[in-house]
């Protein structure tokens, strides 16, 4: 699942905000920190809202967001919208089996070698940037 975020602000401070998720807001000094808080924003505000006995609302599609007065008004403003995935974490594991090429997996684990982490981990790492990275 994913929302459509709203992120606004400038060089060294941008916030991002939820219109679906009502008070979910992350910062960042820059859009790729913002988006990294944002996605564990999201999480949490899922985790804390069901924990109190709420529901977490479905995401309205971008066009339906488009339509949305407060939305078009941060869009004029210079707001731009994003898509942020709602990523829960359950603390099991599972197998995959992925196919990869020899090359990139061999630079993978290189990569995975020097910086002192197992190749599942080095592609959860992987997955879990590109989740929240902004086209």
């Amino acid at each position: 699942m994913r929302y459509i975020a709203l992120i606004d602000g400038k060089a060294g401070a941008y916030g991002v905000s939820f219109p679906d998720l009502l008070g979910c807001v992350a910062m960042g000094k820059t859009i790729d920190e913002a988006m990294r808080n944002a996605a564990e924003a999201v999480r949490d505000w899922a985790d804390l809202t069901e924990e109190a006995g709420g529901k977490v609302p479905a995401p309205r599609t971008a066009e339906a967001l488009r339509r949305d007065g407060e939305v078009k008004e941060a869009l004029a403003s210079g707001a731009q919208l994003a898509s942020v995935p709602l990523v829960r974490e359950t603390g099991k594991p599972i197998k995959a089996n992925l196919s990869i090429d020899a090359g990139v997996l061999a630079a993978l684990d290189e990569e995975a070698g020097r910086r002192k982490l197992t190749r599942s981990a080095m592609v959860e790492l992987l997955a879990r940037e590109m989740l929240v990275k902004v086209a």
